[in-house]
């Protein structure tokens, strides 16, 4: 099935490793050109380098003001266009509500939501028809998940963002989508499933309780991200979609 991507240009945030990685990895699969950032000048060439001459990246951070307007202006000059963004950013802290502190809902807010809400209104104001603004949220906006209290906090308000700017942005012929993952096989989850006694049996279990009855890999995320982005996803706007191997069980 051709997506249609090719030679369409996204920017792609926190893509230096894990699920937004992925996501930028299938989309240069795919044919499009993508501009990745994350926080270590390091890990941006690095990863720059293992997606090839059809990417570029920025060391920038989220939580930075003046992010959006620079990655934007960035794929322009580089690629000559602007397609849409995928906002990915790395989870806050684990925790419960007495661990958390102040200073950690503040950066989290800043980080996780905020730089969000700034990537997305820059986003909306440059992209015209057929454009697409992505959110990687996570199960949690369903469900909460115990030990990320900060994740539980944010990332149904984000949600919630994200379907009234898909409603504010659909006149225009642009897509606002959101990305559900649940037990993705990445540092981060590995990271979660080793603060327990025994990492192995946490992982059983949670496997257990999912029908596939595995953790997902971020290859399989990354499809999926890169479908949405598509133009071969051009009617759907305002859907959240689990990529969780079935472990949502509502409707």
């Amino acid at each position: 099935m051709d997506l249609g991507l090719k030679d369409r240009v996204y920017v792609v945030t926190g893509a230096t490793r894990g699920l937004g990685n992925a996501a930028a990895r299938e989309l240069v699969a795919d044919g499009a050109k993508v501009l990745i950032t994350g926080r270590d000048e390091k890990a941006v060439a690095d990863a720059v380098a293992g997606l090839g001459p059809d990417a570029a990246g920025l060391a920038v951070d989220n939580a930075d003001p003046e992010c959006p307007e620079r990655l934007v202006a960035a794929a322009r000059e580089r690629f000559g266009r602007f397609d849409g963004i995928l906002i990915s950013v790395g989870g806050p802290p684990p925790g419960f509500v007495a661990d958390n502190t102040d200073e950690q809902w503040r950066a989290g807010f800043e980080s996780v939501f905020l730089g969000a809400v700034r990537l997305a209104r820059a986003a909306a104001a440059e992209l015209e028809a057929g454009g697409v603004i992505g959110f990687v949220l996570s199960g949690s906006v369903h469900e909460p998940i115990p030990g990320l209290t900060l994740s539980n906090g944010l990332r149904p308000g984000l949600a919630g963002f994200a379907k009234s700017v898909a409603d504010e942005l659909g006149p225009r012929g642009i897509r606002v989508v959101g990305l559900l993952p649940a037990r993705i096989d990445t540092d981060r989850v590995r990271e979660l499933d080793g603060l327990s006694a025994d990492p192995e049996a946490t992982r059983a279990a949670h496997e257990s309780r999912i029908p596939l009855r595995r953790y997902g890999t971020a290859q399989e995320f990354g499809r999926v991200a890169a479908f949405l982005l598509s133009p071969a996803a051009s009617y759907l706007t305002g859907v959240m979609l689990p990529v969780d191997g079935g472990a949502r069980h509502g409707f």
